[in-house]
């Protein structure tokens, strides 16, 4: 995996958490991407801006300041198709559904 294809992976699933802190998967899930871009390729701090076309994320690589911009629905589409998946997406219900009260 290159480190452009490395970066949105991270931001897509960071979103995600973002969206939904409570999401253990999507926590692993970024801490994971997290790594791969310290270990396999060197980078040293992210940090993210909010656009309104987009996400510019800009991080330091061999001590370098660089930065890479990805377009918004590309890296929302992650969190659009979990939230609209009813196994994920929205309030999740108990085993057997939702309670009546009765």
């Amino acid at each position: 995996m290159n480190l452009k294809e490395a970066l949105l992976n991270w931001l897509q699933i960071q979103v995600v958490w973002e969206a939904r802190p409570r999401d253990r998967a999507a926590e692993d899930t970024a801490r994971f991407f997290y790594q791969i871009l310290t270990e396999d390729h060197g980078v040293e701090q992210i940090r993210v801006e909010r656009e309104k076309d987009g996400y510019r994320v800009a991080y330091r690589r061999e001590g370098e300041e660089h930065h890479l911009c990805f377009d918004r629905l590309q890296v929302e589409q992650l969190l659009a198709s979990i939230e609209a998946e009813p196994r994920y997406g929205g309030d999740i219900q108990p085993p057997g559904g939702p309670s009546t009260g009765e």
